[in-house]
């Protein structure tokens, strides 16, 4: 059977799936590279809840959580299947595992997952299950999450960790969208490529505190926390790797990494 990587991805803003820029390419391209999964499980950084989560709905509806975006953005859908028995046991795995954990029955796709998704699996016709966050838990919480995933790998399951590799939005329009890379964030950028790419877990786990201007690259922890399920998910025997490099807007960066691919 197919064992399928592990991957992080920085979706961006959701107009990201209307240009045709270097960062669709980069999906498209993605998908293309991938042996076609059997289901995909998406830890995004826009479901965020007190205990984890998964998503159960047969057929999960499309969410549009956001605002302000261009009039096509609310009409577009992704009708992917869910997979409501792989949910079921994803969340009886990571209870076992002392990391309690409940199905949601009708649980949409928000875009933290169906963005990338559309660009990559254009036809929706993979399964989908969303694993939730929990910003008031450590990265160490989510690491655990993918270590209980990792077993999935071997059976052509696809994880996918989607958020950003920085994300300070307080700054974010202080810069044009092909501005040079700004100082702290070209650091922080490169502080996490080089850290993934060394396999140093301990570090990675100790970004808050290790990582260069690691706060002002995340104010939030919304959307660094899915980079630990694909890290913990290559189980410390695939190293990581770059697959894409781009800042954007001086300050955001679209770093997108794999594990055993």
């Amino acid at each position: 059977m197919t064992e399928q990587p592990a991957l992080f991805v920085s979706h961006g803003a959701p107009n990201l799936i209307l240009k045709n820029d270097a960062n669709c390419r980069f999906f498209r391209d993605l998908g293309r590279t991938l042996a076609r999964p059997a289901a995909i499980v998406c830890v995004s950084a826009h479901w965020d809840t007190d205990e984890p989560l998964t998503s159960g709905a047969d057929l999960p509806p499309t969410i549009h959580d956001f605002s302000g975006f261009e009039a096509e953005l609310y009409s577009m859908r992704y009708p992917c299947p869910g997979d409501p028995a792989l949910a079921a046991r994803i969340a009886d795995s990571l209870s076992a595992a002392e990391i309690p954990c409940f199905v949601s029955e009708h649980r949409g796709i928000d875009h933290g997952a169906w963005v990338p998704l559309k660009l990559m699996f254009p036809s929706a016709d993979i399964p989908v299950v969303q694993v939730s966050i929990q910003t008031d838990r450590d990265t160490r919480r989510h690491y655990d999450l993918g270590r209980v995933l990792a077993p999935l790998r071997r059976e052509n399951v696809l994880i996918v960790g989607s958020g950003g590799a920085t994300h300070n939005l307080r700054e974010f329009g202080r810069y044009a969208v092909d501005a040079p890379p700004v100082g702290y964030a070209a650091a922080f950028d490169e502080w996490l490529a080089e850290r993934i790419e060394d396999n140093a877990i301990a570090d990675l786990l100790a970004y808050r505190d290790l990582g260069p201007e690691a706060r002002r690259n995340h104010p939030g922890e919304d959307h660094i926390l899915p980079l630990f399920a694909p890290l913990g998910a290559a189980a410390g025997q695939d190293w990581g790797r770059r697959i894409h490099h781009r800042i954007e807007y001086g300050i955001l960066s679209m770093a997108a990494f794999a594990w055993g691919l």
